[in-house]
């Protein structure tokens, strides 16, 4: 019966491991070739660079990794939906594409953890002892 679960856990790791990949790869090449803001790129290229810091703790499983990167990729939704509803043209549908990139990595980091957040509770429940 524990099968299930570790596929789903390694198939939640994948897929925010993926996600998170392709997310820093569409951020460079978005700011570099497909849809910068200045002809020839400019240094919002930059805002791939804390996309790197949580991606070794992703790609070995790290819970503690998985739960602070969760925070961090909601800024990038953010400018996403920014960008996907103000930018004219190709821009916005490569923005659209950073909001499916952020949503995914968003709910699989959310999905791997919360087995071990409630393990953890139910830890420190049997820990505290029966209720007096």
């Amino acid at each position: 019966m524990k099968a299930a679960p570790v596929i789903l856990s390694r198939r939640l790791r994948l897929a925010a491991s993926a996600s998170l990949i392709a997310l820093i790869v569409l951020c460079i090449v978005w700011e570099t070739v497909l849809a910068p803001l200045r002809p020839g790129g400019s240094m919002l290229v930059l805002k791939a660079v804390p996309l790197l810091l949580p991606l070794r703790g992703i790609l070995r499983g790290s819970l503690y990794t998985y739960q602070w990167a969760s925070m961090l990729i909601l800024v990038y939704f953010m400018e996403g939906v920014v960008r996907a509803t103000s930018d004219p043209g190709f821009s916005a549908q490569v923005a659209w594409a950073e909001v499916v990139l952020t949503t995914i990595f968003f709910w699989c980091a959310i999905l791997y953890v919360r087995p071990a957040k409630r393990a953890a509770k139910a830890a420190q429940k049997a820990a505290a002892g029966p209720p007096r």
